[in-house]
């Protein structure tokens, strides 16, 4: 059967169902491909905190929504083109979402009173007219996969497990996508179960047919490549990108990282990721707790490694104290935050970036630490860079703050020239030195020495008391106390010359500036295009160092007649700069646990404009 193809420049997909449905696999296989075939995207994971949520409810549902095409993007999408609801749970808790005249697919299967009535349906919204505005593939998808694997040695429930893999080879028929990668993919998976690997690939395959064959689908969508920089490029998540600088971080510095970490949502996949790569030097310990964590890491900077702990805001609270010990101790550490929903437990599974005053302030005394923040996925490896490059060349504690939507989050990413990153210097004390000083300072940096213990010549006191200038002995005088508060705030005052000036993009001289931080940069860029296709002026910014501020920061602000500042959280980074610059910022502020949307932030660009 010859059919139409329709060429697109960019799709919006969703994939909606039950936790255990698989929609999250079945998302990033159907990414994997997408990347492989070329397209720009960009994805976003949307899963419940539960290991698994009672069936068929609307707390259970998990998604994952994926953006491609084939030009530059910025954000996974405000709304799908396409949903793909396997339950009316997941056809409920994502029908608001979907712009009229999307498509629909709806595995029917699903469809009973009893899964009805579960999420609040009194009649059959596919039958009673409620989807009138969409177009709807009501589909057995449950029933069409139990039928294709008819033949396989395997139970009913393991047949309908693979509907996933059904609703995926659907998906790739109609949109072009390589089938070769799904079908290695799961000939790996499933190895040692030889059946169910068979099972999954033929279901994956009956998809795929089914697609070709039926008069459902009429039109098959073609999404050309995009138009890359040339290079190597693979698809990668914020987690993977972190890890990924860790071990460059190391080799480009000479140091073994030791990863100190307690598992926690959203960061674990950073251990996970580094517990694979022992052969780069890498050691990773799984703590009993937050608290022994960071202590490992602090005790493997001391002992000459670049100590690094993982974390989100929870974690962050319990690590207080160890960190204020780094920074009294001024020994490098890397203390990632992934930040996640708060407070307390809160939301385990969706992104947030209210950690942001915790990191700046949530140490006893005065205890300044460099706090960096990554942009994108793929930022997350050159940020992971930077924050080790400060902690080894200034002897601090950093912060850095990643988020959820970052951490899940995946795009292409351009495999750096290795020989092109920056080299990291340990400097590391030399042994025999006569009256060796373990605090005086660098005249530049105003960095300690780093003195490897058991070096012969640097036996030195070390731990919580305040030290004596220069000796290192425990000191209570009280001027000597005020001289080393004022050099630790100095040294990390420092670092605002050796980081680079905050760049404006401001092509048409505009009056109004948006200055963004972390993972809100890309719904921010994808506002000010649209607001810039209206024919408005307007400036964007974005940062990556939020202690201390890039040098020109104060210049760039008062450069501008209204600067808007979109958080997601209450206001934090308002707060510093009107502190710090007197300048009254506006504040927009979601905090919904999920990323920006594109057009809110276009509506509120606008207005600030209009109100001139």
């Amino acid at each position: 059967m010859t059919k139409q193809v329709q060429r697109l420049d960019r799709v919006i997909i969703r994939f909606a169902g039950d936790s255990g449905d698989g929609m999250q696999l079945t998302g990033d296989r159907f990414t994997q491909e997408t990347a492989a075939f070329g397209n720009d995207l960009s994805t976003l994971p949307n899963f419940p905190a539960e290991i698994r949520a009672p069936a068929g409810t609307l707390p259970g549902v998990s998604s994952f929504q994926l953006h491609f095409a084939d030009h530059d993007i910025l954000t996974p999408g405000d709304a799908p083109n396409v949903l793909v609801a396997m339950n009316p749970a997941a056809l409920k808790a994502n029908l608001g979402d979907l712009p009229r005249g999307a498509d629909l697919i709806v595995n029917t299967d699903e469809f009973s009173k009893r899964n009805l009535a579960k999420v609040g349906y009194a009649a059959d919204p596919v039958q009673d007219g409620t989807l009138s505005e969409y177009r709807v593939h009501a589909l057995p998808l449950t029933s069409m996969t139990v039928t294709a694997l008819a033949d396989f040695e395997i139970s009913k429930k393991d047949a309908e497990r693979a509907k996933n893999m059904f609703a995926l080879g659907l998906l790739s028929w109609l949109y072009h996508r390589p089938t070769e990668g799904t079908i290695a993919f799961l000939e790996r998976k499933f190895a040692s179960k030889p059946e169910i690997m068979k099972a999954n690939v033929a279901a994956f395959q009956a998809g795929w047919s089914y697609g070709e064959t039926t008069e459902a689908f009429s039109v098959q969508y073609e999404i050309k490549p995009a138009e890359h920089e040339p290079g190597l490029y693979r698809n990668i998540t914020g987690n993977v990108a972190l890890a990924y600088g860790l071990i460059a971080a190391g080799e480009r510095s000479g140091l073994s990282i030791y990863l100190g970490s307690y598992p926690i949502t959203p960061a674990s996949d950073i251990l996970h990721e580094l517990s694979k790569h022992k052969r780069f030097g890498v050691r990773t310990f799984q703590a009993e707790d937050e608290i022994a964590a960071v202590g490992a890491a602090l005790g493997a900077s001391f002992g000459g490694s670049l100590g690094v702990t993982t974390t989100s805001g929870p974690g962050i609270a319990l690590k207080s104290e160890t960190i204020g010990l780094g920074v009294a101790t001024e020994l490098p550490l890397l203390v990632i935050d992934v930040q996640r929903a708060g407070p307390s437990t809160g939301l385990p599974t969706k992104t947030e970036q209210a950690d942001l005053l915790q990191a700046m302030h949530g140490r006893n005394g005065e205890a300044p630490v460099p706090v960096i923040a990554p942009r994108s996925p793929s930022d997350c490896f050159d940020a992971a860079l930077e924050a080790a490059r400060i902690a080894v060349k200034y002897r601090t504690p950093v912060i850095l703050l990643s988020d959820g939507y970052l951490a899940n989050g995946s795009e292409p990413w351009k495999l750096p020239d290795v020989d092109s990153l920056p080299t990291i210097e340990p400097g590391f004390a030399e042994p025999n030195q006569e009256d060796f000083q373990p605090f005086r300072r660098d005249p530049l940096t105003l960095a300690r020495p780093w003195a490897i213990p058991g070096t012969p010549g640097l036996e030195h006191r070390i731990g919580g008391l305040e030290k004596a200038d220069g000796s290192g002995n425990i000191s209570y005088d009280p001027a000597n106390h005020d001289l080393m508060v004022r050099s630790r705030q100095a040294k990390i005052d420092g670092i605002a010359a050796d980081i680079a000036p905050l760049e404006v993009d401001d092509p048409d001289h505009a009056g109004v500036l948006v200055l963004g931080w972390g993972g809100t940069f890309g719904a921010i860029s994808a506002g000010v295009r649209r607001v810039r296709r209206t024919g408005r002026k307007v400036a964007q910014a974005h940062l990556r160092h939020l202690n201390p501020f890039p040098a020109n920061l104060e210049q760039v602000l008062r450069s501008y007649d209204k600067v808007v500042v979109p958080e997601i959280n209450l206001g934090q980074l308002a707060l510093l700069l009107r502190g710090r610059f007197l300048v009254d910022v506006i504040s927009y502020n979601q905090v919904r646990g999920l990323p920006f949307k594109a057009e809110e932030l276009e509506g509120v660009i606008r207005d600030v404009i209009d109100s001139e």
